[in-house]
């Protein structure tokens, strides 16, 4: 018996898969073989078979009642109408848009929650708001301006479509806005009168929006010459935004007369941006044809200073009107002709200022002063020009009255 149940217990062993060392996966048997009720067979490792046994045939149970299986769910698709463009504003190729224009983009029906909104190429600060099927994009600081604006709607809104408009100029109430703030015009601006609106301006100069903004222009002075006052509109191109314009270029050495385009707002913007304000007090030459003739300076609201001049003779009278000074020379050559016939080439004129073609304001040699003497011109004595030139720079609006 002994030798009996050795066997037995030898046989057990043997027949009983060996476990790897140090492991609990199976060794040895690699396949099992399982019947089902039902005559169902599945084959496989025992993991496989293990699962089989779980779950048994599919009309009996371990219990041998019947089993029902429960079909998988069913799927549902929902496909959401596709959206069209039915009108974009403003129109594919518009030009002259104001920079702060709204853009409106009408679809077939409201956008899909969570749908990407249109882009605008250049980039623009704005915001998009939703009504119903109406996409409205409302721009912070406004397009830039002389550019070409892309609308772009992505297929995952609608679509796809692109439209285009070109943006206008900015405004020259703009300019004058902050040729105002930057002290280049006898007037200031801002939000409250009498106070600058470059207090609370952009430090940044891509933060200047072209658009323009409310707010007041005041007279910096209590006192201002009728003539000069005669001569400013906001919105207009006068005589003194053109004077204006002309010394901040000559202060930036921009390009003499330059139209207001890209590169001069882009200057403006900077000295916004920099406080770069005009360097030199606000200055404005009156020639006075009454005899006796004279000149006086006005700076700042008050009458600097004053000498006697010489006006043109008749047949060379000095135009009478506003200009802004062009051009200027320590020293320049003088040649033309007299209303008499005369030729003249005069060297080393001193203290040059033009202002009206071939008139300018400038130092010459007399024996008096106060009556028409000259040819056009404004002459004053030698050493009362060199005062005054001090007091004309480029821009400077020079009055000429009967």
């Amino acid at each position: 018996m002994g030798r009996a149940r050795q066997g037995r217990h030898a046989a057990d062993r043997a027949g009983q898969p060996r476990r790897a060392r140090n492991s609990g996966a199976l060794v040895g048997t690699a396949c099992v073989v399982l019947v089902a009720t039902g005559g169902v067979v599945a084959s496989g490792n025992g993991t496989q078979a293990r699962h089989l046994m779980a779950l048994g045939s599919h009309n009996s149970d371990p219990g041998g009642g019947p089993v029902t299986t429960a079909p998988p769910p069913a799927t549902t698709t929902t496909t959401l109408p596709r959206l069209d463009v039915l009108s974009i504003t403003p129109i594919q190729g518009a030009k002259g848009v104001a920079s702060g224009m709204p853009v409106t983009v009408v679809l077939s029906g409201p956008p899909r929650s969570g749908a990407p909104m249109p882009d605008l190429v250049p980039a623009t600060k704005g915001h998009w708001t939703v009504d119903g099927s109406t996409l409205t994009f409302t721009p912070s600081l406004g397009y830039a301006p002389w550019s070409t604006e892309r609308i772009v709607v992505p297929k995952a809104l609608a679509g796809p479509e692109t439209s285009s408009f070109h943006v206008a100029a900015v405004p020259l109430l703009r300019v004058q806005q902050l040729l105002a703030e930057l002290r280049y015009l006898p007037l200031a601006y801002g939000p409250v009168p009498g106070v600058s609106g470059l207090r609370t301006a952009a430090p940044i100069a891509a933060l200047v929006s072209p658009r323009t903004l409310p707010g007041t222009f005041t007279w910096r002075f209590s006192k201002v010459p009728a003539s000069l006052r005669s001569q400013w509109a906001p919105g207009e191109d006068t005589v003194v935004t053109t004077g204006a314009l002309m010394h901040f270029e000559a202060v930036e050495n921009l390009p003499e007369d330059s139209p207001v385009d890209p590169q001069l707002w882009g200057a403006l913007k900077e000295a916004v941006a920099s406080r770069a304000t005009d360097p030199v007090p606000y200055d404005y030459l009156m020639v006075s044809e009454t005899l006796p003739e004279q000149l006086v300076v006005w700076r700042d609201g008050v009458d600097l200073y004053s000498t006697p001049v010489n006006t043109g003779v008749p047949g060379a009278w000095t135009a009478t009107g506003t200009y802004p000074v062009y051009a200027r020379f320590y020293t320049t050559t003088m040649i033309g002709t007299d209303v008499d016939g005369y030729h003249y080439d005069v060297p080393n004129v001193p203290w040059v200022a033009y202002f009206n073609g071939g008139d300018a304001v400038h130092g010459y040699w007399r024996a008096s002063y106060g009556y028409p003497q000259s040819n056009g011109c404004v002459e004053l004595p030698v050493d009362n020009a060199q005062v005054v030139w001090a007091m004309d720079p480029i821009g400077t609006l020079v009055n000429v009255s009967a």
